[in-house]
């Protein structure tokens, strides 16, 4: 059981891996679509690249959506609408027509009879309201256009022109008394208060009517017979031939794999998402060891590559045509701010592989995806300069709108039915990209990373806990703005993080702060206030300017990474000077209360800050310093360390270490100005 507990302990890091590839898979099976894939890719307006193709069974050809939308909005549009006409409105108008004339007769001079006006007016209100009165506007409706009318749940059909309409009352009336002048005023006036409005607009009729000639419509515009050729070698993909294939494609996804091979088809699935997720172990692996070995930083990959997936599928099932909305080069653009360019690319290209399962023109998706990551990559740098990500964000929206318009021109043949709102979307896109910026900030407080910007912002002398270095230990500061220059240089030297090494040398020293005339670089009389001290007290309080400065960095927030600098600077070496003045005044000593705690440096950019910290100190104590004495000089510190075992957990070479001691012993030539001796 022991041994079995043993095993685990050394290999929980690659079961959590395992764990986290098996969940991944899961989880990315579940986002995909459950059909089947086509086997063949084809794009409109081009060459059949494969033999001749014929139909393995029976099926319908189906019109495209375009055209199945115009059907549609010709049935909108030419809708018969239906208007309730209401039959007691006229006969209150007759008896209301014939009492308002009766009123206006009395005492009145005029010499028409009465018996004939009333006769004139009664038929023209039946007349009025043989095919009904309409109160609103009719301005929505053609002359010629059919009308619905509904009596008593009868309904019979006139045309539109044959409804009158509130406005062209005047112009009847006026029409029908051209005979008798002397009544045409009031004979209009009384007409206009009398006819009132009978027909009423009955949305809930006209819109059932439309909803069962939408249901009617057929979706299908003819057959292919089992056996039929499709299309042949090198035909062009475009009219009949085109809509055939997209329906042999539908068919086949949503017929062809029916639950009888839904195991096979998950099977499948499986092992093409599981080599896809291998490839990126074996990258991360061979190429990124630090990052392999770090179980925050895969799991922080996976997490951003299944977000990115998962927005897209989303985004599918609700309305496939907003898919490029999705602003996919975020993932590239965070994770080489993080890591780097190569990885950033490398995920991005993965995660749109399987994006290929889900996302309709998936050639032409991805092809576009993949050139707007490589712009991504290509052009977004020193995100620290709000600038340089809008002009980055501007030249990948400009790569979508051109690499769109060049495949609508491929496909169509012209730019005549170029769907404009996809422009938009590409400029919604670049827009939305900018959200990369603040997703950085809060990756950085969840998962502990630290990015290029946070690190800028870090290395400003300016910033509190640097200013007050500057000021309670002056000495300190700048021994470790020299250190942070001789690592910068190693660091560049052989590939390493030069920007995190220059950051975690400016506060590596940051403990030395709570007694800064303790330490040598801060004492400006010559006075070592630890000579009057027990070597063993000197050298606890040299020791602690490590954990106090692990504390000052926790308690002003700096990132867990430039804490392991701290942390690290010193690992497991001995106070060597005091260790020594124990020894010859006691004639013994222990060495556990003369060494650092560590832990030692493990990765470049901590082994190179132990270098250039013990190499730029101990630089102080040279006497007439020559450019030999500063090459021996360096050799030794170095091969101390490496013989007391300080890099065995750092991934650096016997060459990079070679390299870095050539970069310190330029700089320290250079920083003590040596010359060549001219003679006189």
């Amino acid at each position: 059981m022991d041994r079995f507990l043993s095993l685990l302990s050394r290999n929980q890091s690659n079961a959590y891996k395992l764990f986290l590839m098996v969940g991944s898979i899961v989880l990315v099976i579940y986002m995909l679509p459950k059909g089947g894939q086509f086997k063949y890719q084809f794009q409109k307006g081009k060459p059949w690249q494969y033999e001749n193709l014929y139909a393995p069974f029976n099926f319908t050809i189906k019109k495209d959506n375009k055209a199945l939308e115009e059907e549609r909005e010709a049935i909108k549009r030419n809708a018969v609408p239906f208007f309730d006409l209401d039959p007691d409105i006229p006969l209150v108008a007759l008896q209301e027509f014939s009492v308002l004339l009766d009123l206006s007769y009395q005492d009145s001079a005029w010499t028409t009879p009465k018996n004939k006006v009333k006769q004139i007016g009664l038929n023209l209100v039946n007349k009025l309201y043989k095919n009904g009165v309409l109160g609103g506007s009719g301005d929505d409706y053609l002359p010629e256009q059919l009308v619905n009318l509904r009596v008593d749940n009868q309904v019979r059909q006139t045309v539109f022109s044959r409804v009158v309409e509130r406005e062209e009352l005047e112009e009847l009336s006026q029409r029908e008394t051209d005979q008798i002048p002397e009544l045409a005023e009031i004979f209009t006036q009384i007409i206009a208060t009398v006819v009132k409005p009978n027909l009423t607009f009955n949305a809930t009729l006209t819109e059932a009517s439309v909803q069962e000639l939408l249901a009617d419509i057929n979706p299908n515009i003819g057959v292919v017979e089992k056996g039929a050729r499709i299309i042949a070698k090198g035909e062009v993909v475009e009219g009949q031939k085109y809509e055939k294939l997209n329906s042999l494609r539908d068919q086949f996804q949503s017929q062809v794999w029916s639950q009888s091979n839904y195991n096979w088809l998950v099977f499948g699935y499986t092992m093409l998402v599981s080599l896809v997720f291998v490839m990126l172990f074996l990258f991360l692996r061979k190429y990124r060891p630090e990052i392999y070995e770090h179980n925050t930083k895969v799991s922080f990959i996976f997490i951003n590559m299944l977000l990115m997936i998962f927005v897209t599928t989303l985004v599918i099932k609700l309305d496939a045509a907003y898919v490029y909305l999705i602003p996919l080069c975020v993932l590239p653009i965070v994770l080489k701010s993080f890591f780097d360019a190569r990885l950033g690319l490398f995920a991005h290209v993965l995660t749109l592989l399987l994006l290929g399962f889900v996302v309709p023109n998936s050639f032409e998706f991805m092809f576009l995806q993949i050139i707007a990551g490589i712009v991504t990559i290509l052009t977004v740098s020193e995100l620290s300069k709000r600038a340089n990500l809008f002009i980055s964000v501007g030249q990948i929206t400009g790569v979508y709108i051109l690499g769109y318009l060049a495949f609508f021109i491929v496909q169509e043949g012209s730019l005549e039915r170029i769907a404009l709102e996809n422009f938009a979307y590409f400029v919604i896109c670049g827009l939305i990209t900018l959200f990369a910026f603040p997703l950085i900030y809060a990756y950085e407080r969840i998962f502990g990373l630290v990015s290029e910007v946070s690190l800028l912002e870090l290395s400003n002398t300016n910033t509190p806990l640097l200013k007050e270095l500057s000021n309670k230990a002056p000495g300190t500061f700048h021994h470790s703005l020299n250190v942070a220059n001789l690592a910068e240089a190693a660091a560049q030297e052989i590939g390493a993080d030069s920007m995190l090494v220059r950051v975690g040398a400016l506060y590596h020293d940051i403990g030395k702060m709570n007694n800064p005339t303790n330490f040598t670089e801060n004492q400006v009389n010559s006075i070592n206030t630890l000579n009057d001290l027990e070597p063993k007290e000197s050298a606890k309080i040299i020791i602690g300017h490590v954990i106090k400065g692990i504390e000052l960095a926790r308690k002003y927030k700096l990132p867990e990474r430039i804490i392991d600098f701290i942390r690290t600077h010193h690992g497991t070496n001995l106070v060597y000077f005091f260790y020594k003045k124990e020894l010859d005044e006691q004639g013994s000593a222990l060495e556990q209360d003369f060494r650092y705690p560590g832990p030692k440096p493990f990765s470049k950019e901590t082994a190179i800050l132990m270098m250039a910290d013990s190499v730029e100190a101990a630089s102080k104590s040279l006497k007439d310093p020559t450019s030999a004495k500063i090459n021996e000089f360096v050799e030794t510190i170095v091969d101390m360390h490496m013989e007391q075992g300080q890099f065995d957990n750092a991934n650096i070479t016997f060459k990079e270490i070679g390299q870095i001691k050539k970069v310190l012993k330029k700089k320290l030539n250079n920083m003590y100005h040596l010359r060549v001796a001219y003679p006189e």
